[in-house]
């Protein structure tokens, strides 16, 4: 059939690398101490040991948790290694930072162990758009570990994409 529409896209190798559909699954909670300090801001070893033994740990079984003070509390290393080991038994994750990067970091972990062999020596765009909250630097390291094995690599969407690289 003479001027039949072709999808010149589902014919080619063209393969679509999506972060989103690596987002790691599972409750992301924080810990604020701030509500453990003196009127927020002093570190009183005795109260915060008594907080921290009274605190119900439970409630981030199975969490990704991000430890913070919401506070300009300065806070010594060691608050944060004693609440980490209360945590363990518990979480799947536990940082001292807040929620991005606490994600950044799952991303991170994510890519590293990614297996990209069946992109190997073939045209790939990584999806630009997304409902997760896919990090930034989550693109930048997907595009890094893509171009060990990729023909080339686009962003964006097949009808708009914009060209990173391509194997010399």
């Amino acid at each position: 059939m003479e001027g039949e529409i072709r999808n010149k896209v589902a014919e080619s190798q063209l393969m679509t690398f999506n972060l989103e559909d690596y987002y790691p699954e599972g409750k992301r909670m924080i810990l604020d101490i701030s509500e453990w300090l003196y009127e927020g801001f002093i570190l009183k070893e005795k109260d915060f040991r008594n907080s921290i033994k009274e605190h119900n740990w439970e409630q981030y079984k199975d969490a990704y948790v991000a430890v913070n003070c919401s506070t300009d509390a300065i806070i010594p290393g060691w608050a944060y290694m004693l609440i980490a080991t209360k945590l363990e038994p518990f979480v799947a994750m536990v940082i001292q930072g807040n929620l991005d990067e606490l994600n950044t970091l799952l991303y991170r972990l994510m890519i590293e162990d990614l297996d990209v062999s069946a992109y190997k020596d073939k045209p790939v765009i990584i999806k630009g758009c997304s409902n997760k909250p896919v990090p930034s630097n989550a693109y930048v390291w997907a595009t890094i570990k893509l171009q060990n094995v990729a023909k080339s690599i686009m962003y964006g969407e097949a009808c708009s994409s914009v060209p990173l690289y391509k194997k010399k």
